[in-house]
This record gives C-alpha cells, structure tokens and sequence, in this order.
C-alpha cells in the first residue's frame, strides 16, 4: 500500500525534512515537497531487482564504462525532490560530477523503477514526469506483474514514446547508455 503524507496546504517539504524521516525500513521521497512512503517490496521485487543488478554489474566488471547502485540510495534533484529509485547507473563521467558518499546530487543517466500495484501509476505519472524534467537519459519502469518492462529515452523535447519489452515474446533488453549490454528479459524475471 503507497500512502501520501498530508502536509500542511501550500507548505513543501524540503531535504532537511526529508532526513528526519524515520529510518523505518520502508521507502521514503519526496516529490514536489510532497512526502512519499512505500512499503518494503514483495518477494518477486527483490528477485526482479537482484536480477537486474547482478546483469548488469557483472557487464560493468569486464566494461568499466560506469557504475550501478540499488536502493537504498538518495537521489537529490532538488530541496523538494528526493527519491530512491530500485536501481540507478551513471557513466563514470557523470559520477565524477553527482555522487558523493551520501547520495547523488543530480540525474543519474538511467533509472530504474520495479513497479507494484502500490507504486505503478505513480512510476509512470509522478515520477515519470520528475526524471524528465531533471534531464534523466533513460528510465526502464519495470512490471513483475507481467514481466514487462517499459523503456523511455529522452528525445531533443524529453521522454519519447515508451518502448514495451516483454519476456512472453522473447524481447531482449538493450541501451545505448551501456553499447553491448544485451539482457534478455527471461533473465530479468528468473525466479
């Protein structure tokens, strides 16, 4: 269940709010000052996730092009938008520019977000529109529902129209943020 925390009309919540948020183990982000909490994810989640990490960073290990990080990792855009995407890569480039030992301080190049039913309107509305916005290069929106995935790559005016993958067609995974990374999606959704 994905609950929104009421804040006061007209009052944003900031990052120095946002570290005083309880270390609960559920996820908290703020989103246009708006406060954010999801439960800790379900089994198939974590499978998901797990999977798509170990892929790719084992790529990253024969082609250190860059660097992949999981949840939980704040990712700062702004004051008033704070989120902890599933997974994130940046180039090395790019990391030498944004990651600090605390969080990331900017757009990664891609963002991951493993869907739920809790979270699946808000990754493909809310948060959609917040990585364009915040110059993101690629965002996959997962769905371990139906072992799809949704591919968005900025275009010269933002996100272009999604591009859907889908394990049940044998669809293969790749980007060119990581030239020669090919993921099949059998793989993704391995239990």
């Amino acid at each position: 269940m994905t609950t929104c925390m009421v804040n006061n009309p007209g009052v944003k919540l900031t990052y120095d709010d946002f570290v005083l948020f309880p270390d609960d183990g559920k996820r908290h982000e703020l989103i246009d000052g708006e406060h954010y909490v999801t439960p800790s994810p379900n089994l198939k989640h974590q499978k998901v996730s797990g999977n798509l990490y170990l892929l790719i960073r084992t790529w990253l290990e024969e082609h250190p092009t860059g660097q992949i990080y999981y949840a939980p990792f704040d990712v700062i855009f702004s004051m008033f938008d704070v989120v902890e995407p599933d997974l994130l890569y940046m180039s090395n480039e790019r990391a030498s520019k944004i990651l600090t030992d605390a969080n990331v301080k900017g757009a990664p190049e891609l963002v991951i977000e493993i869907g739920s039913k809790g979270t699946r309107k808000r990754d493909e509305t809310i948060k959609r529109r917040l990585y364009e916005r915040s110059s993101v290069s690629e965002y996959w929106v997962v769905d371990p529902e139906i072992d799809v995935i949704r591919v968005y790559l900025r275009g010269a005016k933002g996100f272009e129209r999604p591009n859907d993958l889908r394990a049940e067609a044998g669809d293969t995974l790749t980007t060119p943020l990581l030239p020669g990374l090919s993921l099949p999606l059998s793989r993704i959704f391995r239990l």
